[in-house]
């Protein structure tokens, strides 16, 4: 089956990430239109290695834990209040928000075999990360980015640890077959996913 004619399920919304000097690292995924509906999840490295997901439904933990790998999936409550230019998700063990400059827009869309082919080089150049890959059951995923910016400031209160010094992301935090940006991003992307089969 060709890549344009493959059932896709596209998830839109804001990925934002930051490691910190405890060795901490984490990802807010804030997801404004998905076949699931808006929802937003937090990915925690700790410096142990340990990977974590914290989500606002069994559903929805179920959901990502099939796409990537955790070793503690934690449902909980969840507020997000969110600008512009930052966000800052509540939940039981504390607290994360990060504030972010002007995004740098990427207005044209491409197909995926561009995406998977001729952007990954350059991601993996400028940013070390993926642009195309499999997930941890077996489907293939595209990211589409639509616009970056930089990371202005990072604060995680989670579970005893906290910090608002910002740091870069190191391979420990790879929560897929992606590693996130190896700098404290802000990126506007439609994650396309193949549909399962049936």
């Amino acid at each position: 089956m060709s890549l344009e004619k493959m059932d896709i399920e596209i998830f839109k919304g804001r990925v934002v990430s930051s490691g910190f000097k405890t060795g901490d690292m984490v990802v807010i995924g804030d997801w404004h239109s998905s076949p699931n509906g808006a929802f937003t999840n937090l990915m925690w490295a700790k410096p142990n290695g340990t990977r974590v997901l914290i989500t606002p439904s069994k559903e929805l933990g179920d959901l990502v834990s099939s796409l990537y790998s955790f070793e503690e999936v934690i449902v909980s409550r969840m507020e997000i209040e969110r600008t512009e230019k930052s966000i800052e998700v509540n939940c039981d063990l504390g607290s994360v928000s990060m504030q972010w400059g002007m995004t740098v827009p990427i207005p044209f869309s491409r197909p995926r075999w561009v995406i998977a082919n001729l952007e990954a080089p350059f991601a993996r150049l400028f940013f070390g990360t993926k642009t195309h890959g499999t997930t941890r059951n077996g489907r293939k995923e595209w990211y589409h980015v639509r616009g970056f910016a930089r990371m202005k400031s990072a604060r995680l209160e989670l579970d005893g640890r906290s910090s608002s010094q910002m740091a870069g992301m190191a391979p420990s935090a790879c929560f897929g077959f992606s590693n996130p940006p190896r700098i404290p991003l802000s990126v506007r992307v439609d994650s396309h996913i193949a549909a399962a089969e049936s």
